[in-house]
Parts: structure tokens; C-alpha cells; sequence
């Protein structure tokens, strides 16, 4: 039942989608359907320039195949820009965001907190929490209709998102979910997550701060990531084991603790193929527990 009720896919279309002759991401829930996989995230990460038509077509693709949708908002959102228009054009992006998702039916939209700038972190924090409250009230319609926004961990030292951060967010409002992005907490920590314990460390944090639903169904990102001093540096593969996280500590305790998120794979040019060897791992772990 867990094996079903856990979802894996992509962020974003693997190189071979395209060396296979696909054109168009409306192809990619047949495709993933065809490999085991069954979710998919969408990337507006440069901007939400999708057309309303051509996410309606991906949305009835995603429901014929089975095919869980989110959809990761820009990166350059800011919620602790100082600067008034900037605000108001942050808003707007993550309110685009929900739009496409709505059309699509995509139930999640991840998003990037922010960045400190030349702020203290507390104040940096203050700012981002104020932006996104006015945004939650223009939200509502997109909220009533489940879909969720994600606030996720980031992996460099001058961006708001620790995980203290991404879960303080998330009691804000119940319809808030955290994206708990496990190679950006690595990266962040240089390299802090070597274990089983370690993980347990980040599940139990969640499920004693939130102490709800959220905290057995959150979203995941998941990579192998390169890192400096300052944090995050490049995205790998799950064959770069010179890289961390290691994946297995990880799907051993969401099948002891019965977890269902929704697992989104990373890894650089190979996104597909990767998260199919992270539900294959998945798989083996879930019946050696039962």
C-alpha cells in the first residue's frame, strides 16, 4: 500500500526525453508512466511562461497516466526584498505560479524563501514572513482549491530556508507545506547528513513542529550536491558518489515510519533515470521492513 500512496519523478525533463525525438513536456507523463514513475514536477524556474492551453493539455496527459503534478516557481523570488515593487512583482509570481498550477491541476508549487541581501537574518526572516502573509490573502482561491505553496530548504549560507526556517513558515497556515530538500541541507551543513541518524534528526523535527498530515506527506527534493564552505556549488548524479546524500538511510526510514511524500529527483541531465533507481531503492527497503 506505501509503495503506491509514495510518489517519484523528475524535476524537469531528462536529456534522453529529447534525444527519444519528444518536443513538448506534454509528452512527459506517458513517458514517466512508461518508466514506473508517477510524478512529475514542472519547472517555471526561469519564469511561468506556459500558455493556459498547453498546461490544460499536460494536466488531462498527467490524469490519463496517473501522474502527480507540482511545479517549482521562479528562483529569483525574494520574499525579503526591501523594495516595494519588487514585493509586489514577487506576489505576482508566485500568484502566476498558482495560476499554471491551477490549470494543470497541480496540487503543490515549490518556492525559494529568499535571500538575507545585506540584512540580518532575523529581519531578513521578519520581511519574508510579512510578504508572504499579504500573499496568502490573495492566494485563497488557489488555497481552497488544495493547492498547497512549498517553501523549500536552501543549500547556501546567505539564504533564508534552514530547515528551522522552512518548518517556522510552514505553522504560519495549515495549507503551507515544507519541501525538504535533503542535498541542500547536506550541502548547507558541508556535508552533515552521513547517516541514518542524521536523517532521523531532520523526520523528527518535522513531525514535532508540525504535528499534522503535512508531516507524513511533505515534498522532497533529492540530489547528489557539490558543495564549498559558502554551501551548495552544482547538482550530480546518483552514480557521483563523491557526492552526498546517500539515498538508502533515507528511504529505510520512510518505509519504518510509513511516510508518503512526494520524492522529486534533481540529479543533474538524468533527473527520470535517477528517481526510478531512488523508487527502486525504495522498493527494496519497503520489503525488507515488511
Amino acid at each position: 500500500m506505501l509503495i503506491k500512496t509514495i510518489k517519484f519523478g523528475p524535476s524537469g525533463n531528462s536529456d534522453s526525453f529529447y534525444e527519444q525525438g519528444h518536443k513538448s513536456s506534454i509528452d512527459m507523463p506517458k513517458w514517466l508512466h512508461d518508466m514506473g514513475l508517477n510524478a512529475y514536477e514542472y519547472p517555471c524556474t526561469r519564469g511561468v511562461n506556459i500558455k493556459r492551453e498547453t498546461a490544460q493539455k499536460l494536466g488531462f496527459e498527467a490524469q490519463k497516466h496517473d501522474i502527480f503534478l507540482s511545479i517549482h516557481a521562479p528562483y529569483y523570488i525574494n520574499l525579503a526584498a526591501q523594495d516595494q515593487h519588487k514585493q509586489e512583482k514577487n506576489k505576482q509570481y508566485l500568484l502566476d505560479s498558482l495560476q499554471a498550477a491551477q490549470w494543470m491541476g497541480a496540487k503543490r508549487v515549490v518556492f525559494h524563501p529568499g535571500s538575507c541581501g545585506k540584512l540580518n537574518r532575523e529581519k531578513a526572516m521578519d520581511l519574508a514572513i510579512t510578504s508572504l502573509e499579504k500573499i496568502l490573502e490573495d492566494a485563497e482561491p488557489f488555497i481552497k482549491q488544495g493547492i498547497s505553496l512549498c517553501p523549500e530548504t536552501m543549500g547556501k549560507q546567505n539564504q533564508l530556508g534552514i530547515l528551522d526556517e522552512v518548518l517556522y513558515i510552514c505553522s504560519l497556515h495549515e495549507s503551507l507545506l515544507p519541501t525538504i530538500d535533503f542535498g541542500h541541507i547536506n550541502a548547507l551543513g558541508n556535508g552533515s547528513i552521513k547517516s541514518k541518524q542524521d536523517y532521523t534528526y531532520i523526520l523528527d523535527q518535522i513531525q514535532h513542529r508540525l504535528k499534522d498530515e503535512r508531516a507524513y506527506k511533505f515534498h522532497v527534493h533529492f540530489s547528489r550536491i557539490e558543495y564549498t564552505k559558502a554551501g551548495e556549488k552544482k547538482h550530480w548524479t546518483l552514480s557521483d558518489i563523491q557526492y552526498g546524500p546517500e539515498f538508502e538511510p533515507l528511504a529505510e526510514l520512510l518505509a519504518e515510519r510509513e511516510l508518503h511524500p512526494v520524492i522529486v529527483c534533481e540529479s543533474r541531465n538524468n533527473m527520470a533515470e535517477d528517481a526510478l533507481k531512488l523508487k527502486k531503492i525504495f522498493e527494496e527497503k519497503i520489503h525488507l521492513v515488511n
